[in-house]
């Protein structure tokens, strides 16, 4: 019986997701840039040089993310109990994202292996979005073709146009951004929730921003 493509990438996703009930542990390394034409030349070169690889206990690569050179922050805003980066502003570029295999965003929805923007966001507030994430914080995937205008600031409605690409369906892909835990810059650990978070820290415009996202763990609602 022939198996459709895109539940081969279903089923990867979930064995994914389902590493965490077998104890599966997680670690950092260094990654070096993306090779030459992987991604498109404005993104490459508005890139950190090196990056970080999460890997699993066994050695395979998750994911592969490499942070802007300079990310704009905003030194006088003001904090928020509704979002954790209250120096970011929504649309922003942060950072590329590669899967190197099927991967999974934070609703469970299946991602084809490829590179794919950061854009910061922040989740709606209204009743279809209820109880996603403590927090608003949010990391858009867009397909790296898609999204090269580095100097745009993207709307919401423009951000969900340009995920619903990542994901394939309805829905825009991300991930959550999380809380610091610790001093440690690269680091990868497992909060309350089971979540594991890589931890950097982002070359802001005004100085350093730790920053932390979770790159296994889906919403449970």
């Amino acid at each position: 019986m022939r198996v459709h493509r895109a539940h081969v990438i279903l089923l990867a996703a979930q064995f994914l997701l389902a590493g965490l009930a077998f104890g599966q542990t997680y670690k950092v390394q260094n990654a070096g840039a993306p090779a030459a034409g992987q991604i498109p030349q404005p993104l490459q070169s508005a890139l950190e040089s090196q990056g970080v690889k999460v890997q699993n206990d066994q050695g395979g690569t998750l994911l592969e993310v490499w942070f802007a050179k300079t990310v704009a922050t905003n030194s006088s805003a003001s904090p928020s109990s509704d979002y954790l980066y209250s120096s970011l502003t929504d649309g922003e570029f942060i950072g590329v994202l590669h899967f190197p295999s099927p991967g999974a965003d934070f609703r469970g929805q299946a991602i084809k292996p490829g590179f794919y923007t950061l854009r910061y966001g922040l989740i709606p507030q209204d009743g279809n979005h209820m109880g996603v994430n403590p927090t608003r914080d949010v990391l858009v995937l867009c397909p790296v073709a898609a999204d090269t205008d580095l100097s745009a600031n993207l709307k919401f409605d423009d951000l969900v146009k340009l995920s619903r690409q990542a994901a394939g369906t309805p829905h825009p892909a991300f991930l959550v951004a999380a809380p610091v835990n610790g001093s440690t810059f690269p680091a990868v650990g497992k909060d309350d929730q089971d979540h594991w978070n890589l931890q950097v820290k982002l070359h802001g415009s005004n100085g350093e921003l730790p920053f932390a996202l979770t790159v296994v763990g889906k919403w449970q609602g």
